[in-house]
């Protein structure tokens, strides 16, 4: 516990360079919380950290994405407490515009604060998410922290589905923070302090950089396009729907999970595209491929980008307008008893696999009420036989799932509190 509860200056403070040594060289973290250091820059755009839900869900989607994944490495109940409080502190200053704890300055002799590198930087819109993992509960049958009876049923491990390739290396964990932001060495910058701030209680076990939001969450926001050109993301949620966003995004806390009302279900799936095959195909196919026009958007049913699809409608010659294996007509709450997510999804390049072609597609990202009623039957009805005629250009390499608790209320509040209370 005393790993997490001193702050540099804490440590530090009034003691003789020498002593500051010593504890330096003894390896301990110099992990400060929200020391109220000076904004990094004036006028700052900014979202409020503090509310009933978490920000970064019903959020405008901002241009940029760190996502990592964490394994805890501690099995001190209290030191994953003390963690938890102290990624809130320092998330509440990064949010703010402000350097975690006393900054990039300090003691020559020990680690500063804060690592610097958005130091001068605007707080560019960041919002840090956090989720808990299945792993968080139990794991290999073993209840680690004491939670296992405060696990929500729909807090479970995605089913395999048909034509995954999932890499363990990317996919699970026991703790998830999503940190976006308008700039990339902001979020970048928040990933990397929490992680540091982590080190003897958990390790990054995977991580992602995202750019170009792949879907609109606003009303505010024109709708955007992804890697394969096609606009992305039309009929999503939007953060103006408040009784939509009541319906199908935030979890209403029932039975064990009760800690999670104001919460949501975090579904992340890391998507490979095919991007040269996708290139080399005619117009007409890929465009029957989504059930969308490339350049307007608009179903191929009629109409403009914003024109409900007709799923009865029917070509001159009498065939469905939008093909039966369309990916929008797979994936309509009209197909899918009436299943909507918000998806916050971003698109991703990491270089080549050396043979010339791009490691490239869509970090998926989607916030449901409940994953067995959400993400699940789609995806089962996008990936099944005679399923989504885009599979043959998509691979599914990653995947998790997290519960996102209920926002931090109030200066003395921290993410999971009511969970471990």
């Amino acid at each position: 516990m005393a790993r997490f509860a001193l702050s540099r200056r804490q440590l530090l403070g009034g003691a003789a360079a020498g002593a500051a040594a010593t504890v330096a060289g003894a390896g301990l973290t110099a992990c400060g919380i929200d020391g109220g250091a000076a904004p990094r820059a004036a006028g700052a755009a900014t979202v409020p950290f503090h509310g009933v839900h978490q920000a970064g869900i019903a959020t405008p989607a901002q241009d940029r994405l760190h996502f990592v994944a964490f394994d805890l490495t501690t099995t001190d109940r209290a030191e994953v407490v003390a963690l938890l409080r102290e990624w809130t502190a320092a998330a509440r200053a990064m949010t703010a515009g402000r350097a975690v704890g006393g900054g990039a300055g300090g003691h020559p002799a020990a680690p500063p604060d804060d690592t610097g590198e958005a130091e001068g930087l605007p707080a560019a819109n960041l919002t840090l998410t956090v989720g808990f993992g299945p792993g968080l509960f139990t794991s290999g049958g073993v209840d680690r922290y004491g939670l296992a009876a405060r696990r929500p049923a729909a807090l479970a491990d995605l089913p395999a589905f048909p034509g995954d390739a999932l890499r363990p290396e990317r996919s699970g964990g026991d703790l998830a923070v999503q940190a976006c932001a308008d700039d990339p060495q902001v979020a970048v910058h928040a990933i990397r302090n929490l992680a540091r701030i982590a080190r003897g209680a958990a390790e990054v076990r995977w991580s992602q950089l995202g750019f170009g939001r792949t879907s609109s969450t606003s009303r505010s926001q024109a709708t955007p396009r992804n890697l394969f050109g096609f606009k992305d993301g039309t009929a999503n949620l939007k953060v103006e729907d408040a009784a939509l966003l009541g319906d199908h995004v935030w979890a209403d806390g029932s039975g064990p999970g009760a800690w999670m009302r104001g919460g949501s279900y975090l579904v992340a799936r890391r998507i490979g595209m095919r991007i040269e095959v996708w290139d080399r195909s005619a117009l007409a196919e890929q465009e029957r491929a989504v059930g969308r026009t490339k350049a307007e958007g608009a179903p191929l049913s009629g109409g403009t980008e914003f024109t409900a699809l007709d799923l009865a409608g029917t070509t001159a010659a009498g065939a469905p307008a939008i093909p039966l294996d369309a990916h929008v007509r797979l994936a309509a709450p009209e197909t899918n008893n009436g299943a909507r997510l918000l998806r916050r999804g971003y698109s991703y390049v990491d270089g080549s696999d050396g043979l010339g072609r791009l490691d490239a597609g869509l970090f998926f990202l989607a916030y449901q009420k409940d994953p067995r009623t959400g993400f699940i039957p789609v995806q089962q009805r996008l990936a099944g036989r005679g399923g989504d005629a885009l599979n043959e250009y998509l691979t599914h390499t990653g995947s998790a799932v997290f519960a996102c608790p209920p926002g931090v209320v109030d200066g003395a509040d921290w993410w999971g509190r009511a969970l471990f209370a």
